[in-house]
């Protein structure tokens, strides 16, 4: 009697304008050529570039499906499951915890289940599932960003304005990519204009 082969997962993860959407893609396009047939999805509160794919902010992009919550990321996904094998997640942070016993469970399944997103919020507090989800996966990466300020490596997301809200979804122009020594949560600063760098996921 034949034991199934364990899937795994993979959680790419840093501060935004660190390429996580990027290295995704990347994989998520090997995995085609590899010739594994793949399925992706992002959260419907993400449409900054494009409502039918993932896209980082260098223009790459691999085609998605748009869904409200893991309920419906499950809805979407199991009639399908036998027709996939690896299972791409973009924005993972903006998903409840149910996505960490779903994502097990497709491990169990035999799926390779790659998700994508950020450890802290702009306060560097853990953000949402992911912090877990490091905790299970078979493999982390974590990426860095260029501080926006002096060009060194930036692990923190700095939002830029007064808003206290958890979630406010934008890129350039509202968030920027600081290391520690000019990382000032809550504070209204903006130094793009001092340090113009290429963009990227």
């Amino acid at each position: 009697m034949s034991i199934p082969v364990p899937g795994r997962i993979e959680i790419i993860t840093g501060p935004m304008f660190s390429g996580k959407s990027e290295e995704l893609i990347r994989r998520l396009k090997r995995a085609r050529i590899a010739r594994q047939r793949v399925a992706c999805y992002k959260p419907d509160i993400d449409l900054r570039y494009h409502r039918t794919s993932i896209a980082s902010h260098g223009a790459q992009t691999h085609d998605a499906s748009t869904v409200a919550n893991v309920e419906d990321l499950r809805a979407a996904l199991f009639p399908q499951l036998d027709q996939i094998e690896v299972v791409g997640i973009d924005e993972v942070q903006f998903f409840a915890d149910a996505i960490i016993p779903l994502a097990v469970e497709l491990v169990h399944l035999g799926k390779r289940v790659v998700m994508a997103g950020l450890d802290t919020t702009f306060a560097n507090e853990p953000f949402g599932p992911v912090p877990n989800l490091m905790a299970l996966a078979d493999e982390v990466t974590k990426l860095s960003a260029v501080c926006m300020v002096c060009g060194a490596p930036a692990i923190h997301t700095q939002r830029l304005g007064q808003s206290q809200e958890l979630v406010v979804v934008g890129a350039t122009g509202l968030y920027e990519a600081r290391c520690r020594a000019h990382f000032h949560p809550y504070a209204d600063e903006h130094h793009s204009e001092q340090l113009e760098l290429p963009a990227v996921s």
